[in-house]
């Protein structure tokens, strides 16, 4: 009977206390660590997602804004003869509107001279001032104890800054001065002093050094037209094109043009919607995870409406939707291959200028931005402070920085919940085996007094 007894109370059923706490601790923690676990995994796969959708925009931008840098969109100038002069292609060069012939007659050059004196370059050589006059504006030359040689009038010389350069040159017996200045025919100069001992070292009105050359401008025709210019750098007389003048060639006109690189242009075209597919992709992806926030949808709304922007002052051609490109169903792009190439066969300079607009005084980038600037804008919007890119990643960081403050939270929780179990459970121990002890002696007594009533 009370053995019995004794098991239906589990007095002797050996519990395992040290296993129950565990697993009862366990039990409580499981769930609650499992749950925060499972949200901070969420929000890492929002950031996650947000930073592929901001390396795709920005290397989308970049890519597309490095192409129409390096040229790789623009016409390329052409040029009969580049013994005489070379072209390379700026913002705008359009192949359709330019063609001449140029003729250089003149290069353009600089004045120099040269001392008839070699001296040791320390040596002394006079204490006094000098008068450097360049294109009418003169500066003062002063020659003292401190910079009283050749080398400190060089330095001097350079140090004054006006456009002239000084050098020295090695020569028998010590060294020469020579002295050039900026190039064009208003940049003659002249080196004068009142300073005996310096004199050898002056040009005009009586000065000792000798002129190598004239300053001169560079001459040439434009299709007869003539021009004058003081460098052989010619970048403000066609449109789009720089010239470099190299020699002087009388009577042996060149002929100078540009070539358009269509292939290219379709190839970008068809690039920029699969590029634009990619990015918008991964938009839709962090906007579906990023909760509530609308700000990456608007982003997408702006990238969409790039379709229909106008990007140049074209009053034909001026859209990308002009050139083929349109939205599809599920807000992706499509290429129309047919209306592009009729683009090209009709204009394809207003083609061209969607990726390489013309740059003048009344051609900007509020005009005629182009893709790559409009691009540039909405990305630099994106990713500026406090823009939807960096609002939506600092919401994400906070709430992961909550999340494991929570989580550190549960584990102290839960270390006491274990503690308190751990005190309780060890108490019923303490009397799990009190009452063993008055069991065993209580079943020694009826033992005993079953055995007397026996005999």
């Amino acid at each position: 009977m009370v053995s019995s007894i004794a098991n239906s109370l589990g007095f002797g059923s050996g519990i395992d206390t040290k296993q129950l706490v565990t697993d009862l601790a366990a039990a409580s923690r499981a769930p609650k660590v499992e749950r925060v676990t499972l949200l901070a995994k969420q929000n890492n796969a929002k950031i996650s997602a947000l930073a592929q959708a901001r390396s795709n925009l920005e290397g989308f931008a970049d890519s597309l804004g490095q192409m129409v840098s390096d040229g790789t969109l623009r016409s390329t100038p052409t040029v009969s003869d580049d013994s005489v002069l070379s072209a390379t292609s700026r913002a705008g060069l359009s192949a359709d509107s330019f063609a001449a012939t140029i003729e250089v007659t003149q290069l353009a050059r600089a004045q120099t001279v040269y001392s008839g004196i070699v001296a040791d370059k320390s040596a002394a050589i006079g204490a006094g001032t000098m008068t450097l006059t360049v294109g009418g504006v003169a500066k003062t030359i002063t020659i003292g104890t401190a910079n009283n040689s050749l080398d400190g009038l060089v330095n001097a010389i350079n140090a004054s800054g006006a456009g002239v350069t000084a050098s020295l040159v090695a020569d028998e017996g010590g060294h020469r001065m020579i002295l050039k200045g900026p190039s064009g025919e208003a940049n003659g100069f002249t080196l004068e002093t009142a300073t005996p001992e310096l004199a050898g070292f002056a040009y005009g009105s009586g000065g000792g050094m000798t002129l190598g050359q004239s300053a001169t401008n560079a001459q040439f025709t434009i299709d007869g037209v003539a021009f004058s210019r003081a460098s052989n750098i010619v970048d403000d007389v066609v449109p789009g094109m720089s010239l470099t003048l190299k020699k002087a060639a009388p009577g042996q006109p060149v002929d100078i043009g540009a070539s358009r690189p269509l292939d290219m242009i379709k190839q970008t075209v068809s690039d920029f919607v699969d590029v634009y597919n990619q990015l918008k992709k991964s938009l839709a992806s962090a906007s579906s995870m990023s909760g509530a926030t609308t700000g990456l949808r608007e982003l997408e709304r702006e990238l969409q409406a790039l379709v229909g922007k106008v990007l140049t002052s074209n009053s034909g051609i001026n859209k990308l939707s002009d050139i083929g490109i349109g939205s599809t169903r599920d807000g992706l792009l499509s290429l129309d291959t047919a209306k592009l190439d009729k683009a090209l066969a009709t204009n394809a300079g207003a083609v061209e200028a969607l990726f390489n607009p013309r740059r003048d005084a009344t051609h900007n980038e509020t005009s005629d931005p182009g893709i790559a600037f409009a691009l540039d804008a909405i990305r630099d919007k994106a990713i500026a402070t406090d823009g939807v890119m960096d609002r939506v990643s600092k919401s994400l960081a906070a709430k992961s920085e909550a999340l494991a403050e929570t989580l550190e939270k549960i584990e102290q929780r839960e270390e006491s919940y274990a503690a308190r179990l751990e005190k309780q459970f060890g108490g019923l121990d303490a009397k799990l085996a009190a009452f063993k002890a008055t069991q065993s002696y209580l079943e020694q007594q009826i033992e005993m007094w079953n055995n007397q009533n026996k005999n």
